[in-house]
């Protein structure tokens, strides 16, 4: 038994051989079944290939207090209340971004890890996009300060330091601390009696920066998943990260991509036994009769509270380092939370007049009428809008070069996903070159809606109300009086010019009017001009 904690999720990210693994097992006094390479294949490479998890704890400091759970089952009375911190070590490979991603999306802070003697490079600066999309905490370490000449080392942190300052100056972490450590003083071969230096400062630093977590017991319990195994005579152990709500013995969980239910048999965290946890607690389940092998990572939910989706919409943005134009019908792996699957994607805008309107984040309006894309717009690229003389399919025009404050993209999945609404979703071109100093995290965002039915094309999407703008230009044959001209060569002579009243037109001259009514059997048309024909 323990006292009462609050586990908060800590995200170990960087570039390759920069020494994540290092530093979590210089902080950790726990380790999980996954943390520190015990894959066999990780230490016959030398790198880390999945998520591992290891944790420490400290005194919970007051300020933290808020988010500490109110009642606590397996809490010793009167101990004295612990911060519990969770290290994702994450690995670094370019090759293992789908992983990187999904231990992203579970952490309330993110340490940068960067060796000392390279600054930032190619993975460092693709996990430093990732925090700034999955989470909002960030804290620079600099590692393999032992590696630098004695005499120069302070002089080359210093330089370090402020380099890292200039990179985060654009980003949302501008003035992030930043701080040295020597993890594993002398590199992996060195003897263990070496004692990593800078350890107990990044504690501190690390206990006075994390945010007062998120922490709701309520709703329907999901977690997410990264390892799956079997414990002979005790039956299958899935271990994750709870993402809302709670669990406790006896509940049954449902395992949503495969359609089964299973009743909890027993818990742990960290190798310590409970009874129940809750929304952010790093937690091992254990049921009977599953085959590990059925589930490698993915999700674990109360029973019916999650569905199979075949698309979805999405309100999107895209990521600024992002070379290159988002093309719709364009295809992109499509990442949501551990799984990632290919899908293509349909963008779309308000309709020109309400460009400045209030982004929604967590809905979507099937009411609303939207505006088909060939892209997605940022500035440079060109918005769907009309020239002056055209009979518009809709009112409105975007003026040259601005751009909505709210777009989304319809994306269709290769196969289908699992997931809760409103979770996080990151397309990204992983068949790019990982060799090439190029960001291949194109666009990022939140699922407003999932398509479950498989033949959504009929039945749902008739009711998305996207439409493109069409234009056709005519000539203004005479004028009428003040108010009114006729104009001709915009219809066929069959065209059943009821369809298009209403509709703006927009003369040369600069003045708008709408279709009035036909004029004659010929397709010549009549223009209401409401403000007076100059």
């Amino acid at each position: 038994m323990a006292g009462r904690r609050l586990n908060v999720n800590v995200g170990v990210l960087g570039h390759i051989d920069s020494g994540k693994t290092a530093l979590a097992r210089a902080l950790s006094t726990t380790a999980s079944t996954a943390a520190f390479d015990k894959q066999p294949q990780s230490r016959e490479r030398g790198i880390t290939l999945d998520l591992g998890f290891s944790c420490f704890s400290v005194p919970l400091p007051a300020r933290l207090r808020p988010a500490l759970p109110g009642a606590d089952a397996d809490a010793e009375p009167g101990a004295e209340p612990r911060l519990q911190v969770t290290l994702v070590d994450c690995p670094g490979h370019a090759s293992l971004i789908r992983t990187i991603i999904g231990g992203a999306q579970i952490i309330d802070l993110m340490m940068l890890v960067i060796d000392v003697t390279k600054g930032m490079q190619t993975q460092s600066a693709e996990c430093l996009v990732i925090g700034q999309i999955a989470c909002q905490k960030l804290v620079v370490v600099l590692n393999k300060t032992d590696l630098l000449a004695e005499g120069k080392r302070q002089a080359a942190i210093e330089k370090m330091t402020r380099k890292m300052q200039k990179t985060l100056e654009n980003t949302k972490f501008r003035g992030a601390p930043i701080i040295p450590v020597a993890a594993r003083p002398g590199g992996p071969e060195a003897p263990e009696t070496e004692a990593p230096q800078g350890i107990s400062e990044l504690i501190e630093l690390l206990t006075s920066q994390i945010p007062i977590p998120a922490r709701d017991p309520s709703g329907p319990f999901l977690m997410s998943v990264d390892h799956c195994f079997s414990i002979k005579g005790q039956g299958t152990v899935m271990t994750g990260t709870i993402l809302s709500g709670s669990v406790s013995l006896g509940d049954s969980v449902e395992i949503p991509a495969l359609k089964v239910v299973r009743k909890v048999k027993s818990m742990q965290m960290f190798r310590t036994p409970v009874t129940s946890a809750m929304q952010g607690d790093r937690l091992g389940v254990c049921v009977t009769q599953f085959d590990p092998k059925l589930l490698e990572r993915g999700l674990v939910c109360a029973p019916e509270s999650l569905h199979t989706v075949h698309a979805a919409l999405v309100s999107v943005e895209k990521i600024p380092y992002f070379r290159g134009p988002l093309q719709t019908k364009a295809k992109f792996h499509i990442t949501v939370g551990h799984e990632t699957v290919m899908g293509r994607v349909m963008f779309f805008s308000p309709a020109p007049d309400d460009f400045d309107r209030e982004p929604v984040l967590d809905s979507f309006d099937f009411s609303r009428e939207y505006l088909f894309q060939e892209q997605y717009l940022c500035p440079g690229s060109a918005p769907a809008a009309t020239d002056s003389g055209e009979a518009d399919r809709k009112a409105g025009q975007a003026p040259e070069g601005c751009c909505p404050r709210q777009q989304w993209a319809l994306v269709e999945f290769e196969k289908p996903v699992t997931c809760p609404r409103l979770c996080l979703v990151i397309g990204s071109r992983l068949d790019a070159d990982i060799h090439a100093n190029a960001c291949r995290l194109a666009f990022h965002g939140v699922l407003l809606r999932g398509l479950e039915d498989r033949g959504y094309a009929e039945s749902v999407l008739p009711t998305l109300r996207v439409y493109k703008l069409k234009h056709k230009q005519g000539v203004v044959e005479r004028v009428m009086d003040d108010y009114s001209v006729i104009g001709r060569s915009l219809f066929k002579k069959e065209t059943n010019i009821q369809l298009f009243v209403g509709l703006k037109v927009h003369l040369s001259t600069g003045e708008q009017g709408v279709i009035d009514s036909a004029f004659g059997q010929s397709g010549k048309f009549k223009v209401h001009i409401p403000d007076f024909i100059a």
